[in-house]
């Protein structure tokens, strides 16, 4: 009896804690609401918690959901799973739950969402896709790993869309899903050092989610498959070297989403440049080769150039016609001696601009004209990991090549960059200056050459360059904001 005394008194007090623990709980939130229930099965107030994250999961749902009867145990390990636990195993009867409280999300509409093999993915319209489920397929084998993913993503959708109601429009639909992938789930651009070793780790949808670590494609491909499932239309936009995406508000005003800075409103003209006029927009389907891209380029940075043109190869019917992936098959058949192959491609895209950009390319052109070689193509593109020895080691080549190739205009452009990486502005400028002496038809040559001249106390040299890159640029009505900085500069220093 005295015993009972004296454990009553913390018997109230535990309760009591509890009931505060869940009156502090999110109560917009699954994942928390289901971590109460997991801690406090047995007690009222976790009783009261899955009962909430249960109508949560039914929020939009025309019909009130009753709580199932089997076990929710491994639905409430996914939800609150962590980025190095191990994906808990979910059986049929749990992913059909799942599919059942997802069943009124938009990409049930879609016909890609009922696609299980390839061929009939490439039949469809653009329109019709469901993304997750055609990246899927492209990276998963096992149906029930792939549904696995996709329970996890409708979750996801789920637990945003119990912050929404019927009359969020679609700037809160952007904001719900930036605070739940950047801040809540803690969605992050991976450490320099990981993804320039493993891009395509970074990319395909299934390495991102179990991470939660992504490229700007990674996690642009995860927002999109998101997106599709809370009927948000969004713009795919494909700067050089990079994705973003975008939601259309009206013809006139866009709202960017750039997923490597936690979804910020970039604007538009920072991702142009001195040749670059205009941004290319992709489709959905365009999307899923941009995928096979990105790993390609990791096995042309590891010299398996026979796997790198597989994968080219499997992108060219998702971008039929794109210049950027016939250059780069083409180098890549030049690489195993399948030269013909090669010429052909390089021949089709030489007078060919890439989309957005001002100028043609100049590599093709010098290679087909005999001014390049293979190996001049190969150390191009030679990676550097910002270390003094491999940007030695590339300089070196390159120096090489040039002594044979003298005429290889984007040989003298890529010694000039290594200068600028090692801080050799002098060394750069010789570079550049025989680049100009080549070829005075390059905007960005001449806008860094006007930008060493004003370094080095030469404004009427400076003037020249400026005033070229300025002709250049007037052809093609392109008014980049660093030419205007550059005007400003020189006015300062030496005004006309």
């Amino acid at each position: 009896m005295k015993l009972f005394w004296m454990l009553a008194p913390i018997a109230v007090f535990a309760n009591a804690q509890i009931k505060t623990l869940h009156a502090s709980l999110d109560p917009s939130s699954i994942s928390k609401q289901l971590a109460f229930y997991q801690l406090y099965p047995d007690t009222p107030e976790g009783q009261k918690a899955l009962a909430c994250a249960w109508k949560l999961l039914g929020t939009n749902q025309p019909n009130k959901m009753a709580l199932p009867t089997l076990d929710l145990q491994p639905l409430i390990a996914l939800v609150n799973r962590q980025p190095l636990d191990e994906p808990p195993v979910l059986d049929v009867a749990a992913l059909d739950l799942i599919d059942s409280i997802a069943s009124h999300l938009h990409n049930r509409k879609l016909q890609g969402h009922f696609v299980w093999n390839k061929s009939d993915l490439m039949a469809l319209p653009v329109h019709e896709i469901d993304l997750a489920r055609a990246l899927l397929l492209q990276d998963v084998k096992d149906p029930i790993q792939i549904r696995q993913y996709e329970a996890t993503l409708d979750l996801m959708a789920l637990q945003i869309g119990a912050r929404l109601n019927l009359n969020s429009t679609d700037i809160d639909k952007i904001n719900a899903i930036n605070d739940f992938i950047f801040h809540e789930m803690r969605y992050r651009f991976p450490p320099h050092s990981l993804w320039t070793d493993d891009v395509d780790l970074y990319t395909f949808l299934p390495a991102v989610m179990d991470s939660r670590k992504g490229v700007c494609l990674g996690v642009s491909i995860l927002y999109l498959s998101i997106a599709q499932r809370l009927n948000l239309p969004l713009e795919i936009v494909t700067p050089p070297g990079h994705i973003y995406i975008r939601y259309r508000q009206n013809p006139d005003k866009v709202v960017n989403i750039e997923t490597t800075a936690r979804g910020i409103d970039v604007p538009s003209k920072s991702y142009l440049s001195i040749h670059t006029k205009s941004l290319q927009t992709r489709n959905i389907k365009e999307v899923i080769g941009l995928a096979f891209v990105n790993q390609a380029a990791v096995c042309w940075q590891n010299e398996n150039h026979k796997e790198a043109i597989t994968l080219y190869e499997k992108a060219l019917p998702y971008l039929p016609g794109d210049a950027l992936l016939n250059m780069l098959l083409g180098y890549n058949y030049l690489f195993v001696g399948e030269t013909a192959k090669g010429k052909h491609l390089l021949e089709q895209i030489v007078n060919q601009p890439l989309e957005g950009s001002l100028i043609c390319e100049t590599l093709p052109r010098d290679y087909l004209n005999g001014q390049a070689s293979i190996e001049g193509i190969k150390a191009v593109f030679s990676h550097v990991d910002e270390t003094r020895a491999s940007i030695l080691n590339k300089q070196e080549q390159l120096q090489s090549i040039l002594k044979k190739y003298p005429k290889f205009r984007d040989g003298w452009f890529h010694l000039a960059v290594t200068h600028f990486q090692l801080n050799n502005h002098a060394q750069a400028l010789i570079a550049l200056e025989k680049l100009h002496k080549l070829d005075n038809t390059q905007p960005t040559v001449e806008y860094y050459l006007a930008q060493l001249k004003l370094m080095r106390f030469s404004p009427s040299e400076a003037w020249k360059h400026y005033e070229q890159a300025q002709s250049i640029l007037a052809k093609h009505d392109h008014k980049p904001p660093c030419m205007r900085a550059l005007y400003q500069a020189l006015q300062m220093t030496y005004p006309k």
